[in-house]
């Protein structure tokens, strides 16, 4: 078996474990272990053959035992016991909430029920009330629970389509013939969530051979469409998945094709017209003749039309096109290597998952000048939040750990803001902080008018602050608090406030819509990483991503300065 189909056998004995009621846990072992084995990028029959298995995150003695077991043999004693303890078709039917091992059980043993199309045709013909431990009441419950099924949510977040998306690459470079793969549509777009995955591939040749690969994706669910070039799928993740395939002369079109908005596409496609060109999807033809233009990367198409090239992430509309035309897409857009310090980084102080130091580390090796050591403060006794005390304590620590370290570590708070505006710890402290972030962690229900006042407060407080993931979201789960955000925006540039770009995949705060609001008004940002763990120092990419969807640029940003510049400009 290769990697990904043991990945999916995995995720099959996940399923099943978690309909025993004492092994919660184990399944989500099972589960992780099959997302990391598909995500690992080393050579996975070296990694059997030389029993380095346990290398991989997540993955102990005994599931890399029925790793190796599956990979060697194609077969695991785990699964095939778990597969006979169970009814046929447990699985797809465990997905209908409401619908218990046991009950499982009862419509297979009194009605022979194994698919959810039996248990559809039970429902019909009134069945199911007749059993014990059902009625008229689950019966109506079933059809809400089966419809919710039927129709799931096609999006999910960023992180998890990026994750997918990776996976997809991956698999994809394993199919001869396949020369190269790139992710497109919105995820490399950057959007917050992500309805479909766009896989392009270049082939020479045998198109269909690479969309046959495709379908063999273990997390696929469903096959919606396929033809010789293109398939769609729906995926266990939650999201559509298409691929695209074409050859070398049509790639770079298709490419480009499968990454913009409608919009976008929409809009450049007249911009062609007026200079005697049609832009189809594998194609940019002079109108009225066969042959077309020469395409070697994006970058040719934009020549042709006389444009300034657009990065993906301004792709989302036109909004980007008139500055594209008369070459005002500023060249210093923000990116990753412009960035010199951390911003906004918890320890095991409040509610991280790592030291001072373990964090310190990590941020140097990453090649970052200076971090913000900035946990949470009173208010915030739910999240370990420092009185001052304990505050007192982790600067001291802060003060050992910069003896063993070379990156500056900058002492700072997650001060909340309170209902009134105020900020959590007396202003004689306030003062001692190289960095304060102020945020709002509780109360989030205040009408327009009160949220409106108390950020307002906040931010004309005299010390200087950041906005910390200014709306509170955490996309599709919480929305925006309710406030009249022009209005703070006016404030924030007139005071000594400036604006984070929150890189925690969860919140994506602020929205690009409004970083466009306060670039207007030359407010400031820093990029943050939200960081709760060293992994989390990862998450700097989603705040590149955001800032840049809404043309942010270099200069814009205050931790592309170094730690003097940095440390004057923030200081409270």
């Amino acid at each position: 078996m290769t990697k990904f189909e043991i990945a999916a056998a995995l995720l099959e004995i996940s399923s099943l474990l978690r309909l025993k009621e004492k092994e919660p846990f184990r399944a989500k072992a099972y589960a992780r272990a099959a997302q990391a084995l598909a995500e690992a990028g080393e050579n996975f029959p070296e990694l059997v053959k030389q029993n380095r298995l346990t290398e991989i995150k997540g993955i102990g003695t005994s599931l890399a035992g029925v790793i190796r077991e599956l990979h060697t043999t194609g077969r695991a004693a785990l699964l095939e016991d778990l597969r006979a303890e169970f009814p046929q078709g447990v699985v797809a039917l465990s997905k209908i909430g409401g619908l218990t091992k046991e009950k499982i059980r009862t419509l297979n043993t009194a009605l022979g029920i194994s698919t959810l199309d039996d248990l559809k045709t039970a429902l019909e013909a009134g069945k199911i009330r007749e059993l014990a431990g059902f009625g008229i009441k689950s019966e109506a419950a079933l059809r809400d629970q089966i419809a919710k099924f039927e129709q799931p949510s096609e999006s999910i977040l960023l992180i998890n389509a990026l994750r997918a998306g990776e996976r997809l690459l991956e698999f994809m470079r394993t199919c001869k013939g396949v020369e190269r793969v790139d992710l497109a549509g919105s995820a490399r777009r950057w959007n917050e969530i992500v309805s479909t995955i766009r896989v392009t591939a270049l082939a020479a040749s045998n198109h269909a051979a690479a969309v046959k690969h495709f379908l063999g994706f273990p997390t696929i669910t469903e096959v919606e469409q396929k033809t010789p070039d293109y398939a769609a799928v729906k995926l266990s993740e939650g999201a559509r998945a298409t691929i695209s395939v074409a050859s070398a002369a049509e790639y770079w079109n298709l490419l480009h094709h499968e990454t913009g908005s409608t919009s976008f596409e929409t809009a450049l496609g007249r911009i062609a017209g007026t200079k005697g060109l049609q832009l189809t999807p594998r194609e940019l033809l002079p109108v009225g003749k066969r042959k077309s233009l020469k395409v070697e990367s994006e970058a040719d198409i934009y020549r042709h039309l006389d444009m300034q090239f657009v990065p993906p992430e301004l792709r989302d509309d036109d909004s980007h096109i008139k500055a594209a035309l008369a070459g005002e897409i500023p060249k210093d857009l923000i990116k990753a290597e412009h960035i010199k310090g951390m911003v906004h980084c918890h320890t095991t102080y409040s509610d991280g998952r790592n030291s001072v130091e373990e964090m310190a580390l990590a941020a140097q090796s990453m090649g970052i000048e200076y971090m913000t050591i900035t946990d949470h403060s009173p208010t915030a006794f739910y999240a370990g939040g420092l009185k001052v005390d304990r505050l007192k304590k982790q600067w001291e620590e802060i003060d050992r750990v910069q003896e063993r370290v070379s990156i500056k570590l900058l002492r700072g708070t997650e001060s909340d803001i309170l209902r009134d505006g105020e900020l959590d710890y007396p202003d004689n402290i306030l003062e001692k902080f190289d960095v304060i972030i102020a945020s709002i962690h509780n109360r989030y229900k205040l009408d327009e008018a009160a949220m409106t006042k108390r950020i307002i407060n906040a931010m004309k407080n005299p010390l200087f602050k950041i906005w910390g993931h200014p709306l509170g979201r955490l996309v599709l789960r919480r929305p925006p608090i309710s406030c009249r955000i022009e209005e703070i925006l006016d404030v924030i540039a007139k005071s000594r406030a400036i604006i984070e770009i929150s890189g925690d995949p969860h919140r994506l705060d602020l929205e690009p819509r409004w970083i466009k609001e306060a670039r207007k008004r030359r407010i400031k940002f820093v990029i943050s990483t939200d960081a709760h763990s060293i992994s989390d120092l990862r998450n700097l990419k989603f705040g590149i991503g955001m800032a840049r969807r809404a043309g942010t640029t270099s200069r814009e940003v205050l931790n592309t300065r170094g730690v003097g510049p940095f440390r004057k400009a923030v200081k409270p």
